[in-house]
């Protein structure tokens, strides 16, 4: 596991710096089979051998540092602490070897204790590089998860070290205290790092983290042993401090991922204040049935209030969590209305409430007329922030009477109460609030009200009635604009054609009935019905020597023909009430299965409109009499719809179709 930047150092340099890791872990191989079977000299495996590879795991730190600039500070930190414990042996074991004995405190001591604050502080700087800023409550879970390991080592290990070590001088005995301090903050330390990667920490932190680990646990380990008077040189523990070093060198080496927010998340948030609790509990109790270093209740004493801090700050973010989703719950997230569901709220509460005296709960609904067009042709965020623009509005003119809603899409509501003279003003100014207009766009609304209790008595009726209203109220509009340009288009049609324009007349009732087995909207329903009676208007524009042509068509008058939906559309699309009818128009000469035109449009790409148009079109074709076919019976022409489906037509509208067929009567033998 080699960090990235290594790639990039030259082959000779990533050869010998292998070839030095690989002696230094053969030189910690040969020392731990030295203490394990005591074969071989002291002085070259105790001293030699065990200084070459501090001094090795400390250069490797140090190499990492200079070769590498990334976190370069935190690994000569790590590097240099390493270096002066090393430095510590090294005197220790020519001290010993001289003397036999080495004064306390000595320069060993020197370097053993300055390992720790330079090490405090590699890891310090490091977690800055690799996780950026704390957040208060990572701190918070460090502390508590640093506090519960150092009051349970505390307990275990603090009091014999404690009582061997006051025996001699003020000096002797602060440096011994000194020792089982500073392992305490290490591996508070560590579990802190560990808990401020969210227990995730990867190749780094768990080859550092168990390095040092190796390194506290195994030095309490010895101050126990030498406390109880147990201790033995040259034993199996003395091969701990060179298996920590090399770890904390293998972590400079591992692979160091970009820096990422870590979000713990379920049992990962409790399990820290949790599990810390418990063994601060535990050092309590034991502190009952035997005496515990003050120490120990100190720090267990912590523990247990900084996870009632936890606890206090987790309930309080729990509850504006809570209130926030609340909100958002209710929000419409374009515009910041409140929505459906919220109406439904304020609908229950306005049929369960009875109004004032003289009063009454109006609920309007209200849909933009000329939306689609203007999200069509100026594009969807500029459509959203009309959206945004017109329900600031609605809600600025309704704040003195009640609340604005938005329903989704272009669909917006009002529920009030007012007596019956503000009724009319009120729907006026909601809907001056949703109108707008501007170069090549006109946007107003249709609305549909009741009045509560008076109209509708439950959620369900006073939606339903307010819904019907408001397309009651869109058709009406449509009908003095749409009508009248359909009116003049079918009979220019009935002029050219006149057999063309009886038949789209059927047609359109076809689709209608289709439109309307298929559950498509009031809205949906119209423009389908529209474009049926409309799609044959294109053919206008097709010479009589094609449209009337007994023989097939040849390839070029058929390339003709093809176009007469796109001119359909431009003809269409000249009236812009029927805009929308134009786009149907466009698209009923595509298939199902995306060999149809004029845009090679498949399945559900296709308006379900069209697909409606293009069932009816075709089986009112097969029924009548044509120059180049003779009319169908319906049983048969119905069998060809059948045929088809799935390849050239929607099998759904199909299916549709043929119920309709059924109810009709058209399947009864002509």
């Amino acid at each position: 596991m080699y960090v990235t930047a290594m790639l990039k150092l030259a082959s000779r340099q990533r050869l010998a710096l292998r070839a030095a890791g690989a002696l230094v872990v053969l030189g910690f191989l040969a020392f731990t089979f030295h203490v394990a079977t005591g074969l071989g000299g002291e002085t070259l495996f105790g001293t030699w051998i065990y200084c070459a590879v501090m001094l090795g795991a400390a250069a490797s730190c140090l190499t990492r540092a200079v070769l590498v600039r990334h976190e370069r500070a935190a690994w000569l930190l790590i590097g240099g602490g390493l270096l002066i414990w090393t430095g510590g042996e090294i005197y220790y074991e020519a001290a010993v070897s001289i003397s036999g004995s080495v004064p306390i405190p000595s320069p060993a001591d020197a370097g053993y204790l300055l390992f720790y604050p330079l090490t405090y502080a590699g890891l310090i700087v490091l977690l800055r590089e690799r996780i950026g800023a704390f957040p208060f409550t990572r701190w918070l879970d460090g502390l508590i998860a640093g506090s519960a390991v150092a009051a349970l080592t505390a307990a275990l290990a603090l009091g014999p070290i404690a009582a061997a070590s006051t025996s001699g001088s003020s000096i002797e005995t602060a440096t011994n205290l000194a020792y089982p301090i500073c392992d305490l903050t290490l591996l508070t330390l560590v579990v802190t790092a560990a808990a401020f990667t969210g227990w995730r920490p990867g190749a780094t932190w768990s080859l550092l983290g168990a390095g040092m680990i190796v390194l506290a646990v195994s030095d309490v380990a010895y101050l126990l042993e030498v406390a109880q008077g147990t201790y033995v040189e040259g034993g199996i523990l003395d091969a701990a401090w060179p298996l920590g070093a090399l770890l904390i060198s293998g972590a400079a080496w591992a692979h160091a991922p970009r820096r990422q927010r870590v979000v713990p998340r379920g049992m990962r948030v409790s399990a820290v204040p949790v599990a810390a609790a418990l063994v601060a509990m535990g050092v309590l109790a034991g502190e009952r049935m035997g005496r515990l270093p003050a120490a120990a209740e100190a720090l267990a004493f912590a523990t247990l209030l900084l996870v009632i801090a936890r606890l206090g700050l987790s309930l309080r973010r729990a509850g504006e969590r809570l209130q926030s989703s609340e909100r958002e719950a209710s929000t419409d997230e374009l515009t910041g209305l409140a929505n459906r569901r919220a109406l439904m709220g304020g609908l229950a509460e306005a049929v369960a409430r009875a109004p004032e005296p003289g009063k009454a709960h109006l609920m309007a609904m209200f849909d933009l007329d000329g939306f689609k067009i203007y999200n069509d042709t100026f594009g969807h965020p500029t459509g959203d922030a009309l959206l945004s623009r017109l329900g600031a509005r609605l809600e600025g003119f309704l704040a003195p009477y009640g609340r604005a809603y938005r329903l989704g899409g272009d669909e917006f509501c009002l529920l009030c109460e007012c007596n019956p003279a503000e009724v009319d003003p009120i729907l006026a100014g909601a809907l001056a609030a949703l109108s707008e207009r501007g170069e090549g766009f006109d946007i107003s609304a249709s609305q549909g009200s009741v009045l509560i209790p008076a109209e509708a008595t439950t959620v369900k009726d006073a939606m339903q009635l307010a819904d019907r209203r408001m397309y009651a109220d869109k058709v009406s509009e449509r009908t003095s604009a749409g009508s009248q340009s359909r009116d003049v288009l079918l009979t220019a049609l009935r002029e050219r054609q006149p057999l063309l324009a009886e038949q789209a007349l059927d047609v359109g009732g076809l689709a209608l009935a289709v439109a309307e087995e298929l559950d498509m909207s009031a809205e949906e329903r119209d423009e389908t019905c529209r474009a049926a009676q409309l799609h044959e208007v294109g053919k206008m524009a097709i010479p009589d020597a094609i449209l009337h042509k007994a023989g097939p068509l040849e390839d070029p008058e058929w390339e003709f023909v093809r176009r007469h939906p796109l001119i359909g559309e431009r003809i269409i699309a000249s009236a812009a009430a029927l805009v929308p009818v134009a786009r149907l128009v466009r698209s009923v000469g595509e298939r199902w299965d995306g060999g149809g035109y004029p845009d090679g449009l498949a399945s559900e790409q296709i308006p379900l409109g069209s697909r409606v148009v293009a069932v009816c079109g075709a089986y009112a074709a097969m029924v009548s009499e044509r120059p180049h076919s003779v009319a169908m019976r319906p049983a048969r022409a119905l069998e060809e719809l059948r045929r088809g489906a799935g390849s050239q037509f929607d099998p759904r509208v199909v299916e549709a179709f043929e119920l309709v067929a059924e109810r009709s009567g058209l399947l009864e033998p002509a």
